[in-house]
């Protein structure tokens, strides 16, 4: 694993690793991150192995902005609702695939809940200022998946990563941003069914859902 720092430069060559199929670990608002490009599926399979994660589970997406988003999922009231109150910020906003996207994403996209049977994808827009570039240099979807081994704690400082990835090669790459403070996972909203499910809470963001639902914005 190489430790690359997040100057223009660090930034320049994560992006390449990403294009070339690699893994950039980056820091966000929430704890360290993995980030692939989507749209590989064998950069994904990277990924899924090295997390040592279960390939039944979703990936949300990071994307640099809201229009980027948008080409991917289908917007709706409620999503503007939350998108303006708290993002970039840690939400992620599950909702419906559209049909046709500019890129096709891997794993396929499934629902974040198992009783759908409808295709969905998780979206993402970090506060993080060193995410926040990693995903403007990028410009296509990356994941945006905790640094850690599937079933133990995130990773919050570049100890813990090079702990848990030691013998990770040199396609995966540490973008150095410090000791981050021990925040909880991003709150995980679903709305693909035209309602709210909570899928993973926080008490700041429940409270916008709490109004949502009041002004009766959420569909019966």
């Amino acid at each position: 694993m190489r430790i690359l720092p997040p100057t223009t430069d660090g930034i320049a060559a994560s992006s390449d690793v990403l294009e070339k199929g690699g893994v950039v670990i980056y820091p966000t608002e929430t704890c360290y991150g993995l980030a692939c490009d989507l749209s590989n599926p064998e950069a994904v399979v990277k990924l899924f192995t090295l997390k040592n994660r279960p390939t039944d589970q979703p990936v949300s997406a990071l994307f640099s902005s809201l229009k980027e988003a948008k080409n991917y999922v289908e917007w709706s009231e409620k999503a503007e609702e939350l998108a303006k109150k708290h993002l970039p910020g840690p939400l992620t906003l599950v909702l419906p695939m559209k049909e046709k996207a500019p890129h096709q994403l891997f794993p396929l996209p499934r629902t974040h809940d198992q009783l759908s049977p409808f295709p969905s994808l998780g979206i993402r827009l970090s506060s993080h200022p060193i995410a926040q570039k990693l995903a403007e240099a990028y410009g296509k979807p990356i994941s945006t998946t905790s640094a850690n081994i599937s079933g133990h704690p995130p990773c919050y400082t570049p100890k813990e990563i090079q702990e848990y990835f030691a013998d990770a090669d040199a396609s995966v790459v540490l973008l150095d941003g410090g000791k981050l403070p021990k925040n909880s996972p991003s709150t995980v909203i679903s709305l693909v069914h035209g309602t709210m499910k909570h899928i993973r809470n926080k008490t700041s963001i429940l409270s916008t859902c709490i109004a949502l639902a009041a002004n009766a914005l959420i569909l019966p």
